[in-house]
């Protein structure tokens, strides 16, 4: 057969959040380097692009309705943010307020300067916190003698291959190294704060590899917090007093709780990278809104007058019964939506996608004059400890995190519902979620008067459990994938639900995609 190499290669990208914005901005950005033209449609179900990723303006207020920052030690979001030109809109966070609360019999304290998540970074700050009885903070220190696991042995920073992680669920982790206490009343709250999820399912090696990595190579977290500390000031002693980027990332690792001191935000809101996105991906792409792909299959549309479609190809069904062909498909959709567009395509992949869990939670967002609330908030946040038994997980004080989020005397608050651990507070309606806010905030921080404002957001099976087992599950769906030239996924239920991770997910995709010579360009 002749070669077609000049043919337009037709990719259609399956959802408009932010993983099908990210994967059709970097099909366009690689589209110049092919040797044939690429014509790419997007198609989202919805009236608007971004998903769960937006800002609103209210009241005066700047209420980010999704994620409001991202790490940036994880290069993926800075660097989109760099080649879409709004890297000038970064803003760091406010470093007054940097460290987060913890509810502790029913008060806010200080989460103790250092504490990484599963790891303390300094000793004094554990011995001098409320939070722990003596014998919880000698359980918590005494983690330097616990022997590793016992199918993590034998392995040392001594350059030999390293043996392969072994899973293990997040509570069982924590509670083995850390003790009891530590589990409850820190560990717990933190890794509920980002993930919404039971930590006595949660796989470890599916989303914090590091500490178990930590444990294999050092026997000890803290042993290998204080390894990395002395390869820091070794390095410091290179640089004749000139910090270098690695070192100043290393200490930069090594603040308080959740390293607060690595997020950043966006001077509008993450709409700013929504609208950077959607202004790029308009120029180069056929944007197709209120359009819901129903399935894909393989083949072209029977008796269609397009002679150029490649058997090879994949058809996509619409729900407004037309059909149409594309060489290449990317399909950046929740677990659940992807698995019943792909059932006919491949039943055992969408089967493998439909086993993974969701949970659903909703965010209620308040604001406040600052003298009508008894707490000073001298902080990013408050998680709440499960053994606390209250019906919030969380409040984020948006306004103290990023300037411009609220006039001036007011505060800005999202408070945080449901998650894995509490799914039936889900069936409350607004009028009740509002109530039961509003209950916990006085309770808790002294919050009274009248809000300014009080909206309900909710997000129904939004948030994937990466639950014991999860590798293997992508490990087969990436196997199923391959077997698949010209099909890629993206999105948040695979490699991470950080925006970063979402962010490089979708670009590798797409960068996958292109890699692969297209089914047309084989046809020789």
């Amino acid at each position: 057969m002749a070669s077609t190499e000049n043919t337009h290669r037709r990719i259609a990208v399956i959802g408009g959040g932010l993983a099908g914005l990210a994967a059709a901005h970097r099909l366009t950005e690689l589209a110049p380097t092919t040797n044939q033209p690429i014509d790419i449609t997007l198609f989202e179900a919805g009236a608007r692009l971004g998903g769960l990723v937006g800002t609103e303006q209210i009241d005066g207020y700047l209420v980010d309705v999704g994620a409001d920052s991202f790490l940036t030690n994880k290069p993926a979001a800075v660097g989109l943010c760099r080649r879409l030109g709004i890297e000038n809109r970064l803003i760091p966070t406010e470093p007054r307020y940097r460290g987060a609360l913890v509810l502790h019999q029913g008060r806010p304290v200080p989460v103790p300067d250092g504490f990484q998540l599963l790891s303390p970074t300094a000793i004094w700050p554990i011995l001098t916190s409320p939070l722990f009885s003596t014998w919880g903070k000698l359980r918590l220190l005494m983690e330097w003698t616990v022997p590793r696991h016992a199918h993590a042995q034998g392995q040392t920073p001594s350059g030999d291959q390293p043996t392969a992680l072994v899973d293990e669920s997040l509570a069982d982790f924590a509670r083995r190294r850390f003790g009891r206490e530590a589990f409850e009343r820190l560990i717990q709250p933190l890794v509920g704060g980002i993930y919404t999820a039971d930590p006595e399912r949660l796989s470890l090696a599916a989303t914090m590899p590091r500490f178990l990595e930590m444990e294999r190579d050092y026997g000890s977290l803290i042993r290998a917090v204080f390894a990395q500390k002395a390869k820091d000031r070794k390095r410091q002693k290179w640089t004749d007093g000139q910090k270098s980027d690695s070192l100043e990332s290393g200490e930069r690792s090594m603040s308080s709780g959740a390293r607060y001191g690595l997020f950043a935000g966006l001077e509008g809101g993450m709409i700013d990278l929504v609208r950077a996105l959607q202004s790029q991906v308009e120029s180069r792409c056929q944007i197709r809104l209120n359009t819901r792909v129903t399935f894909v299959s393989t083949g072209n549309i029977p008796h269609s007058n397009d002679v150029t479609a490649d058997p090879g190809g994949y058809r996509l069904a619409l729900d407004d019964d037309s059909e149409q062909n594309f060489d290449s498909v990317i399909v950046a959709s929740t677990a659940a939506t992807t698995a019943k567009i792909l059932e006919t395509l491949d039943p055992a992949l969408s089967a493998e996608l439909r086993d993974i869990e969701y949970a659903s939670s909703a965010l209620v967002v308040t604001g406040h004059r600052l003298s009508d609330i008894r707490h000073p908030l001298d902080s990013f946040g408050l998680v709440i400890p499960q053994i606390e038994h209250r019906r919030i997980l969380a409040v984020s004080f948006s306004s103290r995190k990023f300037p411009n989020r609220a006039p001036e005397g007011h505060v800005l608050l999202r408070t945080f519902v449901g998650g894995a651990l509490q799914p039936e507070l889900l069936k409350l309606d607004d009028d009740q979620l509002r109530d039961l806010v509003r209950d916990e905030l006085r309770d808790i921080f002294g919050v009274g008067g009248t809000p300014d404002f009080t909206r309900v957001y909710r997000y129904e099976r939004a948030m994937p459990q990466y639950t014991l087992g999860h590798l293997e599950r992508i490990a087969r769906i990436d196997q199923r994938i391959q077997q698949r030239p010209g099909l890629e996924l993206a999105g948040i239920a695979y490699h991470g639900v950080g925006v970063p991770d979402v962010i490089a997910n979708a670009e590798h995709a797409a960068e996958s995609l292109i890699s692969k010579r297209s089914p047309r360009a084989r046809a020789h």
